[in-house]
């Protein structure tokens, strides 16, 4: 056999090793469980305190399990590469850490609800659904998500209501009821902004590139969610991904009108 067979066996080998290593992942999610729920008299809590630059997200202590996504992934590569998490039906970065858990807070509404993780390669997936029996629970009239896909880089959402509310890290609670759940510092997001009782008129939503650790020649893609009337049958959805350059850039994604 000549040396360049053997250097060709010896590469097909190794990727053959890397490919079973990477497809070895075996996926357990934790937190939603399957089945029926009734999330009637949980204290959940969506918000937390961070400190920048170093804040990531971080689930409260008691938090049930109808408002928690939480789970681990054996065999995940050391590199801590985000995995692919899809929450009814809006993918988004998954970050774990170096023993391959995930865990953070969700405010899912009423109804049906669906937790999706894909591994590294895709061909892995574990999904779990459940269905929220609480009838009194309040529905997200207004989610908006904003992820993104570089780490150690801190991007923020921004959400103009009509009353002339600005909810922001700044200013996570607004007194139209609409809330930031979490200021991610440290990459991949996501951030999410719910108004339970949407009010008419015009919206706006801004991302805007606070900093991060990125050389000049490459971007942060950020991706914004709209779901409107989430988890009833008038539910609509809106992707858009925006190209982020440099630190300080502030974007307008998108202005609507509600209803």
């Amino acid at each position: 056999m000549t040396v360049r067979a053997v250097v060709g066996l010896l590469c097909s080998l190794a990727f053959l090793t890397a490919t079973r290593t990477e497809s070895a992942e075996s996926i357990r999610i934790e937190a939603p469980v399957g089945g029926y729920a009734d999330s009637s008299g949980e204290s959940s809590r969506y918000t937390q305190d961070v400190l920048y630059p170093a804040s990531s997200v971080n689930t409260p202590e008691n938090q049930p399990v109808t408002a928690l996504i939480k789970g681990r992934i054996e065999g995940a590569p050391k590199e801590r590469r985000p995995h692919t998490l899809i929450v009814n039906g809006v993918a988004m970065p998954l970050p774990i850490d170096q023993n391959g858990g995930f865990s953070r807070p969700y405010a899912f509404g009423k109804g049906s609800n669906s937790v999706e993780v894909l591994s590294l390669d895709r061909s892995q997936r574990k999904r779990v659904q459940f269905y929220d029996t609480y009838s009194g629970k309040t529905q997200a009239a207004v989610r908006v998500v904003l992820s993104w896909d570089t780490d150690l880089t801190d991007l923020d959402l921004h959400v103009v209501t009509p009353d002339g509310g600005h909810c922001f890290y700044g200013d996570r609670v607004l007194a139209n009821g609409g809330a930031l759940d979490v200021d991610v510092t440290t990459g991949y997001g996501p951030e999410i902004f719910s108004l339970p009782s949407a009010m008419k008129g015009l919206y706006r939503l801004y991302v805007n590139y606070f900093g991060g650790r990125k050389s000049k020649d490459e971007l942060t893609l950020a991706q914004v969610a709209i779901i409107l009337n989430e988890n009833t049958p008038d539910e609509k959805q809106q992707i858009f991904r925006i190209p982020m350059r440099n630190p300080g850039d502030l974007t307008l994604v998108s202005s609507f009108v509600y209803p």
